[in-house]
């Protein structure tokens, strides 16, 4: 008899042969476009009703947002990984009903788009659903309660100056300075930066366990949330009067079918504290990540009137490819954003935003933001190397991608490792060792072609691969060029400081005129790839052979 526990993995692996078969589908038949349309129509679907009713003892400060900032939040929690498997796993089971918890609304938009869905089923998961958000909301009161009382008794403020706070960031986003002392991580490209808040005497973030460090004489400390917690009891009874009449709008409203004061109660609750919370003890600069995050928290507009600043800041240019028919809208990414101040590479990246976001921003030309890295040291690399940033292919079962660059896969399912082929293929020619710097170290997650390939190219001495978390900047400044996939974001780093750098697509479905390269050269096929690195070199190919022959003896001997 199978125990529980192999009864689960079996299922797991079911849903997901079916989940891999509706994806399958969907690149056979040239739609995988239809997820990034579902996303497109979820994001312009207006809950009108949350206008009219919304109350301002939930909301407070973004009361005036409030239908905007339910749909934020639904998108970030609802309308993800999980639909998106919901909606392979109906394909890949013959149309089988889709059953996940969505609005009434929403339910529309999967069935207008010829899918089937159970809207009975779907709609009980979706008010279970909001009970558990309204249950989580009650709790975290109680919570955030619970911790000002404590820390108005016992513990004293973690920092006292003035300070920046970083949210979302892990331990690579810490300064991590090599031996030359430097660093490319956020937080000391902020340090450099000179709009950055003045007067700050720490950086901070929630990096749980991190050691204390410091950069251009600002301590870099945890301090777990990015708001502190309330001082003193009169400041907690009045949270906690708020709270009792929050819960009960919240559930009075639930259970007449206005589900959004039960949806966002806990974030409801985190804004209350920011409330009522000093203005001095706020962060001067709140930074937050683009990666997905399309849910601006209701905190930051307290935060926001009390005098903090509200950045989002893109650590790539999230570029996507042309389409032979024609750019596509990336409304879907992020067209319902309302980040007062965005902090972009380039007027490229600030062109992207403004097209598809309809609400006013300051958008920020910056120049490339710093985000990852590492103090391991890359290695000593021969004289004639060239940088090779590539875009790993993913397992089918570990990932789904839905952007425009995997039309581009679909119609090419073996180009990255083409790529690597064709630039090896030629840079041996010129006797160029390539250095690839791969994003991230994506483990088992990797198809095993690829990393044979990868494996096979640097035991023959004619491929460099470094440690993904070294910072791309110190590999290019080592190397005569750059050679990158469509569009990564890599290839823009240090084209400022004379360093020549092209994107390579070996099939020739790129479009040369294609905004996202960001006005780097796009290069298609051998022949242009050869040429391209004559010029870099001034040398012939048979020079170059010569050149990489006496190498590789001397290294064998």
């Amino acid at each position: 008899m199978l125990d529980v526990g192999e009864m689960l993995r079996r299922g797991i692996r079911r849903r997901l042969r079916a989940s891999m078969r509706g994806y399958s589908l969907l690149k056979r038949t040239g739609r995988l476009a239809l997820v990034r349309q579902i996303r497109t129509e979820l994001v312009d679907c207006l809950f009108n009703e949350i206008e009219r009713s919304a109350s301002k003892n939930v909301f407070g400060a973004s009361h005036s947002q409030a239908e905007l900032v339910t749909r934020q939040y639904l998108l970030q929690r609802c309308a993800r990984i999980g639909l998106n498997k919901a909606i392979l796993l109906s394909l890949g089971r013959k149309s089988e009903p889709i059953v996940y918890p969505l609005p009434t609304a929403w339910q529309e938009i999967l069935i207008g788009r010829g899918l089937k869905v159970d809207r009975m089923r779907a709609s009980l998961a979706w008010a279970a659903n909001v009970t558990l958000y309204l249950g989580y909301g009650v709790l975290l009161i109680a919570q955030l309660a619970a911790i000002s009382l404590w820390a108005t008794l016992r513990r004293p403020p973690a920092v006292r100056d003035r300070y920046a706070y970083f949210e979302g960031l892990i331990e690579g986003c810490l300064p991590q300075p090599g031996v030359d002392g430097r660093s490319h991580d956020i937080c000391t490209w902020y340090a450099q930066w000179d709009e950055r808040a003045t007067g700050l005497g720490a950086l901070c973030h929630g990096v749980r366990g991190a050691r204390k460090r410091t950069v251009d004489g600002m301590r870099v400390i945890y301090i777990g949330r990015p708001f502190r917690p309330l001082g003193g009891v009169p400041a907690v009874s009045r949270f906690l009067g708020w709270g009792l009449k929050a819960m009960t709008i919240a559930v009075l409203d639930a259970l007449r079918g206005r589900w959004w004061h039960a949806m966002v109660l806990a974030e409801a609750a985190k804004a209350q504290v920011v409330k009522l919370c000093d203005a001095d003890l706020l962060a001067a600069d709140y930074l937050f990540h683009y990666s997905g995050t399309i849910y601006r928290p209701m905190w930051t507009y307290e935060a926001e009137r009390k005098g903090s600043r509200i950045i989002c800041y893109f650590y790539s240019t999230s570029e996507q490819a042309k389409l032979p028919g024609g750019y596509e809208s990336q409304r879907y990414e992020w067209g319902a954003a309302s980040w007062p101040v965005y902090l972009v590479w380039d007027d490229y990246q600030a062109d992207l935003l403004r097209r598809d976001i309809d609400r006013c921003a300051t958008i920020k030309v910056v120049g490339p933001i710093w985000f990852v890295t590492s103090s391991i040291e890359p290695p000593a690399f021969p004289q004639r190397s060239i940088a090779i940033f590539d875009i790993q292919p993913h397992r089918k079962s570990a990932h789904f991608g839905f952007s425009t660059l995997s039309d581009y896969v679909a119609t090419h399912p073996d180009v990255q490792i083409q790529f690597l082929q064709d630039v090896h293929a030629v840079l041996v020619e010129f006797g160029v060792t390539m250095v690839l710097k791969r994003k991230r170290d994506i483990g088992n997650k990797g198809v095993k072609r690829y990393q044979a390939l990868v494996q096979e190219l640097a035991q023959s001495g004619e491929l460099l691969p470094v440690d993904a978390g070294i910072s791309a900047i110190r590999v290019i400044e080592k190397c005569k060029g750059v050679i990158s996939m469509p569009f990564t974001s890599a290839a823009l780093y240090l084209r400022e400081q004379g360093i020549q750098s092209v994107y390579f697509d070996p099939t020739g479905w790129i479009q040369k005129d294609d905004r996202g390269a960001h006005g780097i050269p796009i290069l298609s096929g051998v022949d242009e790839l050869r040429g391209w690195v004559a010029s870099i070199f001034r040398e012939s190919p048979e020079h170059g052979r010569s050149l990489l022959r006496n190498r590789l003896r001397k290294e064998l001997t």
